[in-house]
């Protein structure tokens, strides 16, 4: 069984025309082959696909793409669609809805969402040739997550994934997590992140994906578990300046009963969609990240991580830096930062307590 696992996409600016025009050669040029050449294809949605106006409150930008996106998903040869990330509610109930009704227009199979937070826990099977494989969706807590109360994304729990990944694994041959987290523009992984992505392949993931960073980060093969930290951009095209934006890996799964292959294949922004990269291009980024994985094998990455934390020192000093005379905005703030596992991360980072030099 091939599985094809694409990382964020959104349609922005400057693919709206493409998305809108249902041109899949225009948005995907060269990837298609490989698009269509797996078993299935699978792709995170890191938006609602909506006309409704009604955004949440949030910090961060509220993400929405054209209807006809799922048309052009569709017509490209994706088959299923992850929704647990951090934009799939910017719209609302209402927007999440609207997603949902056009997925299920364009016959999709999709994951990561649910009426609440136990139905959220759906895990996904994909079935073939006597294969079965598990796709467990899960997001950091940011505003998007199912409550108990409300429908949303099905956010990750340090306990309870981890019993998903255990009850899966009993009756699955292979179990694979896509976790959507870990810090923005970051490519090495927080310490916390490393040990969630090394329990939960104790646990019986065979494969585990990060996403969300925006940024390739690095790999390791953990204890016969494939960890990615950082998958990169998909389709997220962007006037981001930054190179690292501009790219990111698709991955491609062979999977069996006794194993699973990996195989990354790097693509790259063009003007309004996406290429498969140069072999120049390959290379250089193999070569950062064999280099970046070096640090995991000797535990450097938690220098490299702190390092990536004091550049935005400043940031997370502004919004802990609130007096009585703040307004409820900047309360909130704060409250994100604190609900966000990927802040919290950051927040430990740069404010260490005394237990770090008690002796």
């Amino acid at each position: 069984m091939k599985l094809l696992i694409c990382g964020d996409l959104c349609a922005t600016n400057q693919s709206f025309d493409a998305f809108n025009a249902t041109d899949e050669v225009r948005a995907f040029n060269d990837t298609l082959p490989i698009i269509r050449s797996a078993d299935r294809a699978i792709v995170n949605l890191e938006c609602a696909l909506t006309d409704s106006e009604n955004s949440i409150k949030k910090f961060g930008p509220n993400l929405k793409s054209p209807i006809n996106t799922a048309d052009t998903l569709k017509k490209a040869g994706f088959t299923d669609i992850m929704l647990s990330n951090n934009h799939v509610f910017d719209f609302g109930i209402e927007g999440l809805c609207d997603t949902v009704k056009e997925l299920k227009r364009c016959g999709f199979y999709y994951t990561g969402i649910g009426d609440n937070y136990e139905d959220s826990r759906k895990n996904h099977t994909i079935e073939l040739d006597g294969i079965r494989a598990c796709i467990i969706n899960v997001c950091e807590h940011e505003y998007t997550y199912a409550t108990d109360k409300r429908c949303g994304a099905r956010p990750f729990d340090e306990f309870e994934t981890m019993d998903d990944i255990r009850k899966a694994k009993r009756v699955h041959d292979k179990v694979i997590v896509i976790y959507h987290g870990g810090k923005e523009y970051c490519k090495y992984p927080s310490p916390r992140l490393l040990k969630a992505c090394r329990e939960m392949v104790r646990c019986g993931a065979d494969a585990v994906l990060c996403q969300h960073s925006h940024c390739i980060g690095t790999y390791e093969l953990f204890e016969g578990g494939h960890i990615l930290y950082g998958q990169g951009n998909f389709h997220f095209l962007s006037k981001e300046d930054a190179d690292f934006w501009k790219e990111g890996l698709m991955v491609m799964l062979d999977v069996n009963k006794d194993s699973i292959d990996i195989d990354f294949i790097p693509v790259k922004e063009t003007a309004d969609g996406i290429r498969i990269a140069t072999d120049e291009e390959k290379a250089i980024i193999f070569n950062e990240m064999n280099e970046r994985a070096k640090s995991i094998s000797d535990g450097s990455y938690k220098d490299k991580f702190n390092e990536f934390c004091q550049t935005i020192n400043e940031e997370y000093m502004g919004v802990i830096g609130y007096t009585p005379s703040s307004l409820p905005k900047d309360y909130q703030h704060f409250a994100h930062f604190l609900d966000c596992e990927a802040h919290t991360d950051v927040l430990r980072e740069l404010f260490k307590t005394w237990n770090e030099t008690n002796r």
